[in-house]
C-alpha cells in the first residue's frame, strides 16, 4: 500500500500516494493543470511543458507531469506567471505548423484549441513558420495531417506500450521533427499497424482523424484508451 505524503496545492493542505506525480495528484483532488502530451495510463514524457508548476525551493518551473510528489512539498499551479509561460507554449505550438481551425475535422473537439480558448489566447506574437506538410491518406480507414501535429507522442505512446504494435516513432529534432510511420514509409503500406484506431483516439487535436466523419463525429474518447491502459498496466 502506497505511503501518505502531506502536500500543499494552491494553498490547500491535501494527501498524495508517494510514488504519484504532482500532475497526478492534482488531478486526483479536482484540481486541474493543463497539459497535452500527457494521458493517464501512459508513461509521462513532459513534451508540451503546459503543466508547469512553480513548487517552493525550486527557482525554476517544473513540469507537473514528470515531477514526483514530496512530503510537505508546497505547490502552485495557477498564477500570472504561469499563465504567461502557457500562453507562449500555446502560441509557439500554433506557429509552428498549420492550424486552421475552421478546416479542421476536428473543431470544437481539439484540446489545443479548448486550451488556447481557456487561456485566452486570441493571437499569436511569434512569426508562423507555414511548413510545406503532406497528408497521409493512404489507410483504409484513417488520415494523419502533419499540419495539425503537435508532437506531443500520445499515438506513439499508446501504439507501443497499449497496442504493442509500434507502429509510431519521431524523427529529426528541432522544427524538422516529424511523425513517421514505420521507419517512414506510408501509413496505407504498415505491416505492423493493426487498425485498432487507438492512436486516432489518443491524438489531442486533428492530425490523427477518421475517414467519412463530419466534425460533429469528430470527438475523440481517449477516456477509453485510458482506462485500457491502467487495466493493462495493473496486470503486468
Amino acid at each position: 500500500m502506497p505511503r501518505k505524503l502531506s502536500i500543499r496545492i494552491d494553498g490547500q493542505y491535501l494527501y498524495a500516494s508517494e510514488g504519484q506525480t504532482i500532475l497526478e495528484a492534482a488531478y486526483a483532488n479536482g484540481k486541474p493543470i493543463p497539459a497535452l502530451c500527457y494521458m493517464k495510463g501512459l508513461a509521462a514524457v513532459g513534451a508540451c511543458r503546459l503543466c508547469l508548476v512553480e513548487v517552493s525551493g525550486v527557482n525554476r518551473l517544473l513540469p507537473a507531469c514528470t515531477t514526483a510528489v514530496q512530503e510537505g512539498v508546497s505547490v502552485i499551479t495557477e498564477s500570472e506567471k504561469l499563465t504567461r509561460y502557457r500562453r507562449i507554449a500555446l502560441e509557439l505550438l500554433l506557429s509552428e505548423r498549420n492550424h486552421y481551425c475552421a478546416v479542421c475535422v476536428s473543431n470544437g473537439h481539439c484540446e489545443l484549441q479548448a486550451l488556447a480558448t481557456r487561456l485566452g489566447v486570441v493571437s499569436v506574437r511569434y512569426p508562423y513558420a507555414y511548413p510545406k506538410l503532406s497528408v497521409d491518406a493512404t489507410h483504409p480507414r484513417f488520415v494523419l495531417d502533419h499540419n495539425r501535429c503537435i508532437l506531443c507522442t500520445r499515438c506513439v505512446r499508446v501504439c507501443s506500450d497499449v497496442e504493442g504494435a509500434h507502429v509510431w516513432d519521431i524523427m529529426s529534432r528541432g522544427v524538422n521533427a516529424r511523425l513517421v510511420c514505420e521507419l517512414e514509409q506510408a501509413w496505407g503500406q504498415a505491416a505492423s499497424c493493426t487498425s485498432c484506431g487507438k492512436c486516432v483516439q489518443a491524438c489531442p487535436t486533428g492530425a490523427l482523424a477518421e475517414k467519412g466523419l463530419a466534425v460533429e463525429e469528430m470527438a475523440k474518447r481517449n477516456e477509453n484508451i485510458s482506462q485500457l491502459a491502467l487495466h493493462r498496466g495493473a496486470n503486468r
